[in-house]
């Protein structure tokens, strides 16, 4: 071999070197590239996934709220319908107070009544007792203003139909009077009697 032919196959191993660490370098650029791609994609569906898992977890304590709420709740209907069976049988004993030959309907309204109320009471149903407290718009409904010196101001002196909470909600507001001061009359002596001196 002449030194061209060798210089010839020197060069050209050279180039093929140059070549393949050129194909090197770009292989290990494109791995680096695919890399940090890869990992940006893996934390974005990490993220996502984090997301997901918190909606979830949130939509099961609503979920779990909600069916509490509605199982609290569930004899709402039932009870507002059994207390207009109440007030019956409260008008029923008012009514046969008076009458001696009717102790005997009287004494079994009273134990039907009692009956009815313990087992409502069962159920969380509590009467509101609403005579001689301060009046609560939140709680009472005011029918009537009652002037009267006998109570305070503002106070309720009459009980017009009872009401009744269940649980922590007010199921029925009582219906009250609630007292105010009496008017004071005017006085028009005084000035009666300075016109008939003129």
């Amino acid at each position: 071999m002449t030194e061209e032919q060798d210089q010839e196959t020197t060069d050209q191993e050279t180039t093929k070197q140059k070549n393949e660490t050129q194909e090197t370098n770009e292989e290990n650029t494109n791995s680096e590239i695919n890399v940090e791609e890869l990992q940006k994609s893996l934390e974005e569906a990490n993220d996502k996934y984090i997301r997901l898992y918190a909606d979830f977890d949130n939509f099961k304590r609503i979920s779990a709220k909600n069916k509490e709420e509605l199982l609290k709740y569930a004899n709402t209907d039932l009870m507002s319908e059994i207390l207009t069976v109440i007030d019956h049988l409260e008008l029923a004993l008012q009514h046969t107070n008076s009458a001696e030959s009717s102790e005997s309907l009287a004494e079994g309204v009273k134990l039907t009544l009692k009956e009815l109320i313990t087992a409502l009471e069962k159920h969380g149903m509590v009467t509101i007792e609403a005579l001689g407290k301060p009046f609560d718009p939140v709680i009472h409904h005011a029918m009537s203003q009652i002037e009267t010196e006998e109570a305070e101001e503002n106070t309720v002196v009459k009980e017009f139909r009872k009401g009744y909470m269940l649980k922590e909600r007010i199921l029925r507001a009582p219906l009250v009077g609630v007292a105010k001061k009496q008017s004071q009359p005017e006085d028009h002596t005084d000035t009666t009697e300075n016109n008939k001196n003129n």
